[in-house]
Parts: structure tokens; C-alpha cells; sequence
């Protein structure tokens, strides 16, 4: 059973729109304006992610709070913690993400995390995306492993990621949709 699609609050809906169409080459599917229950409105977005798969973004206006921050940082985690990741199907897919995210002034980590590599960036809310290519399948070491960590609480740490890469973009390139502060 897959997820239909993650629901995320924002304060700058335009931005975000922009991000994930231009940046990430999602497209806009459709979009539910109603009232809320308290008395405000809301547009709720939604973005094709591939696979029939999607993500949204509530644009929320009445007495709402959306703390800027995004998912890790408005609840005071590191950036890292809370986090979307979306599938790279493959070498020539994870290159272009990063090249198009180069390209609009974001800086890009690359990750080689042994059984998949990553690359990262933050969102105009300050939510860290990935795209992740699966380099090996999981298998029943993998599951095993898993099952004796999760319940103990002092587990063994995992050897490092086997390779590390920062890009840094050209902060002028940024888009003029891009937040400034």
C-alpha cells in the first residue's frame, strides 16, 4: 500500500510553488479552495511526484500560525532530522536534479550512503528535499540488522557514509522567487 500524498503547511505558498515545479520539476495538479472549520480559508495544493504518487501544501489564511522553519527547523531540530525524499530512478536522474538545482543557486550535498546516494537541498520554508538512487536492494541482513538495532538502546554505530560531496551554487543564480531572509 503506497501513501497518496504528504500534506505540508506553508507560509510563502508561492515560493513553494515555484520550488517544486521549477526546482524539482513537479506538476501542478489541482488545487481545493474552501473555508475551514475555524472561520478562515485555505487552498490545499497538490503536486504530481511521479508513479501516481503526491505531495501538497496547505495555504492556510485565518487566525494560523505557520512557523517558518520548515518541517525540522520550526520545532527547533536540525534540518536533517524531518526531511522529503523523493526516488531518483538512476544516475542520469540524480546528475540532472543536481545540475537544475546548481543552476537555480541552491548549494547541493551528495551522499553515498552505501546501499543508496543522495543529494540534498532546503526548500524556500527550509525543509531539507532529497532525491535518492537505490544503488543495491535491501536484503534480510539488512532487515536483521534493523530488527537489532531499533530495539536496543545502545546500538552498535554504523560504518560512515563512504562518500561526501558539497556543490556550492552561485547565490545570485538564486530565482528573484526565492526568499530572501
Amino acid at each position: 500500500m503506497g501513501i497518496h500524498h504528504l500534506a505540508i503547511a506553508t507560509p510563502r505558498i508561492d515560493a513553494v510553488h515555484r520550488f517544486y515545479t521549477e526546482a524539482m520539476g513537479f506538476e501542478l495538479m489541482k488545487a481545493v479552495v474552501n473555508p475551514t472549520p475555524e472561520g478562515g480559508w485555505a487552498k490545499h495544493v497538490f503536486y504530481d511526484t511521479g508513479d501516481g504518487n503526491l505531495i501538497a501544501f496547505w495555504d492556510l489564511h485565518g487566525d494560523y500560525e505557520v512557523p517558518v522553519g520548515g518541517l525540522s527547523g520550526s520545532v527547533g531540530l536540525p534540518d536533517w532530522t524531518n526531511h522529503l525524499a523523493f526516488t531518483a530512478v538512476d544516475r542520469a536522474a540524480l546528475d540532472a536534479a543536481r545540475d537544475r538545482w546548481l543552476g537555480l543557486g541552491l548549494d547541493v550535498v551528495e551522499v553515498d550512503h552505501e546501499f543508496c546516494v543522495s543529494i540534498y537541498t532546503n526548500d524556500p520554508d527550509g525543509t531539507l528535499v532529497e532525491w535518492c538512487m537505490d544503488t543495491r536492494p535491501l536484503d534480510a541482513d539488512d532487515r536483521a540488522h534493523a530488527l537489532a538495532a531499533v530495539g536496543n538502546p545502545a546500538p552498535e554505530f554504523d560504518d560512515p557514509p563512504r562518500g561526501f560531496n558539497a556543490y556550492a551554487a552561485d547565490p545570485a543564480d538564486r530565482p528573484d522567487w526565492w526568499p530572501t531572509a
